[in-house]
């Protein structure tokens, strides 16, 4: 005699926001090439991940042609090349990155899009709390800083996420390293840190792009800017991961609710 929910669409809003947050802890079982159907309905499980598809190609052409490039995200671009892609992009067309787009190029465009977002990625309204968490140490640093992501939009928390990845990803292979047949691979050079000092900027905004003392910041917020990522990089694996702690209060919480939802939950499992 249970009820029939399939779509979040079908459920309350306080519901709605639970069961997305109980999805938060599985990752592995989001499909980004899952359809949402012509009704364009939320399915409950899984929920797509909400990434632009412009993010999303530069970060992978970057992880299969530039992880060993030395001064990635420093060394200059061609304007011209950036602004074409660019275009392509804006003009919505399906542009595949390959092996003959310059990785500088590439690289340049992920860093417009972030800088010239109409809301940057942190939204305005959380920069200060954001910025707060510097001076703060240890775990009430990152417990801060999860609850703070916790309150990001879906397409903003799930942009970011991906973002810090791949950030962490480049870091990864900063330092130069040994092949297998003992001729050294180059490292790229762009620690935690600098990516932190070049990236910082374009996610963390106090003002959109243009307007009035927009480029003017002062120096205490540029290294709390710096350090915040930093962290974010360094800990985004645990602070984008739900613990079973939470997630027991609000399956706890649902099943005061709304037992039908969990029942229609554990019957998918």
């Amino acid at each position: 005699g249970a009820m029939s929910v399939d779509s979040i669409a079908d459920l309350s809003d306080n519901t709605s926001k639970l069961l997305e947050a109980l999805q938060l802890s599985h990752p592995h079982e989001l499909d980004p090439h899952r359809s949402l159907g012509k009704k364009k309905m939320l399915s409950l499980n899984p929920i797509p991940w909400q990434v632009p598809r412009i993010v999303d190609r530069c970060c992978k052409h970057i992880e299969t042609h530039g992880l060993h490039t030395v001064g990635i995200f420093r060394i200059g671009s061609s304007k011209k090349r950036v602004q074409q892609l660019r275009e392509e992009f804006d003009q919505g067309r399906d542009v595949f990155l390959d092996e003959h787009q310059s990785v500088h190029d590439v690289a340049a465009l992920l860093k417009e899009f972030l800088r010239d977002m109409p809301d940057s990625l942190v939204p305005r309204e959380l920069y200060a709390a954001f910025l707060s968490t510097a001076s703060m140490e240890g775990p009430a640093q990152l417990a801060t800083l999860q609850l703070l992501l916790f309150l990001l939009p879906p397409c903003h928390s799930d942009t970011l996420h991906r973002l810090l990845r791949f950030l962490s990803e480049v870091a990864r292979h900063a330092e130069s390293s040994c092949g297998p047949d003992g001729q050294e691979i180059p490292g790229n050079k762009m620690t935690v840190a600098n990516l932190a000092t070049i990236f910082g900027p374009n996610i963390l905004q106090k003002e959109k792009p243009g307007e009035k003392d927009a480029g003017a910041m002062n120096f205490e917020d540029s290294a709390a800017i710096i350090l915040v990522l930093q962290r974010l990089i360094e800990h985004y694996q645990t602070l984008f991961m739900v613990s079973p702690e939470m997630q027991h209060d609000v399956l706890r919480r649902l099943f005061q609710t709304d037992p039908d939802v969990i029942d229609c939950l554990l019957r998918r499992k």
